[in-house]
């Protein structure tokens, strides 16, 4: 009769099933970026960008369980350190690092608007994985900006005396309102608009 196989053999079965399904799901996920970057995030079937994507839509399903789920990872994952240009921090306002941003925003306008089709779907009811990723993000960034303007304002290169969680929330705010006109209208002046605001905060005299 056969030795029945040990935990032990078992074991390193396992592992390597688990890093190949890492694999193809990274793989998957590689290809969604490329697919949306080019097409935007146009309300579509899973089973219609499981086509695009070249996979089934059995594969898309067991990797991101949900439309909404793949949308949320394709984004988060475009958005990795080393996918995109790192926008200045060193020294940078918060409103430059948005405008840096938005400039690099402009070369994927696909994926601009995936991420505001994630922000829209948030506010809806029935839509868990976008609202916990737009709120996420927002209170991220609110802190993050909110950090880099109390140093600046202690160098004294923004105004002493307004708000940091407010400034941060007007950053932000400003920043997505006008990717948002750009959207609809590339004639939308966001960059300019987003350096009034940038002087607007600066200190007087």
């Amino acid at each position: 009769m056969p030795a029945e196989p040990s935990e032990n053999a078992e074991a390193p079965r396992a592992r390597g099933a688990y890093a190949k399904g890492i694999a193809r799901r990274q793989e998957i996920l590689d290809r969604a970026i490329e697919v949306f970057a080019e097409r935007g995030a146009d309300r579509t079937s899973l089973r219609a960008i499981a086509r695009e994507v070249g996979v089934t839509h059995a594969a898309l399903t067991h990797y991101f369980g949900s439309l909404e789920e793949l949308l949320v990872a394709v984004y988060e994952e475009s958005n990795a350190p080393g996918r995109q240009p790192e926008p200045p921090t060193e020294d940078a306002t918060p409103v430059e690092m948005m405008i840096e941003s938005a400039r690099i925003n402009r070369a994927v306008p696909g994926l601009v608007q995936l991420y505001s089709t994630l922000v829209a779907a948030a506010l809806e009811e029935g839509h868990p994985a976008a609202r916990t990723f737009a709120t996420g993000r927002f209170s991220r960034l609110r802190d993050r900006l909110a950090d880099t303007v109390r140093q600046q304002q202690a160098g004294g290169r923004i105004r002493a005396d307004i708000d940091p969680d407010a400034v941060a929330a007007l950053v932000v705010a400003a920043s997505d309102g006008l990717q948002t006109q750009w959207l609809l209208d590339e004639t939308a002046p966001q960059h300019e608009a987003l350096a009034l605001l940038d002087r607007l905060l600066r200190p007087t005299g």
